[in-house]
């Protein structure tokens, strides 16, 4: 059983990845517009992106089994409020995919990752609360989305 709930909690980490796709590019090549914008010098190769986004989604993945877990005696209200922060970081990482690589607009596509940032440091927050570990593996995530801030306002300035 906790084999099935650990797949279950990772399958969902990796939601928005699988969702993302649908209107992200898979290489350089196959979004003309992507890859006619300038870019920050310090922006990794394509698949530095592949390889970090699928790290990030597993560490969230077994976060999230943590929380599933409760090993810890906590109030169910603590674990609702976790699921709650993690089911809109999900809504909100589709939602960046969609208006940057969808909407081609890098500017909402930043609104939305200011938001994710904050949504992902509430969730780190909420994890720890139930489960310090799971708190704790959310934070390369929240870094990873700094950087990515970082990137996507390079590309609304240097374009």
């Amino acid at each position: 059983m906790e084999v099935l709930k650990f797949a279950f909690a990772v399958f969902l980490s990796f939601l928005p990845g699988f969702l993302g796709v649908m209107v992200a590019p898979m290489s350089e090549g196959e979004n003309f517009w992507y890859s006619n914008l300038l870019a920050s010098d310090l922006t990794p190769a394509a698949w530095v992106f592949s390889v970090a986004w699928t790290i990030l989604y597993f560490l969230i993945g077994v976060a999230l089994y943590l929380v599933m877990r409760n090993q810890r005696v906590v109030s169910k209200a603590k674990v609702v409020t976790a699921y709650m922060w993690f089911t809109i970081n999900i809504i909100f990482n589709v939602l960046w995919s969609f208006t940057f690589f969808g909407m081609h607009s890098p500017e909402y596509a930043l609104a939305v990752l200011f938001t994710l940032i904050i949504i992902a440091l509430f969730m780190a927050r909420a994890f720890m609360r139930v489960n310090n570990t799971a708190g704790w593996l959310i934070v390369p995530y929240a870094l990873w989305l700094m950087f990515a801030f970082y990137l996507n306002a390079m590309i609304i300035y240097l374009n």
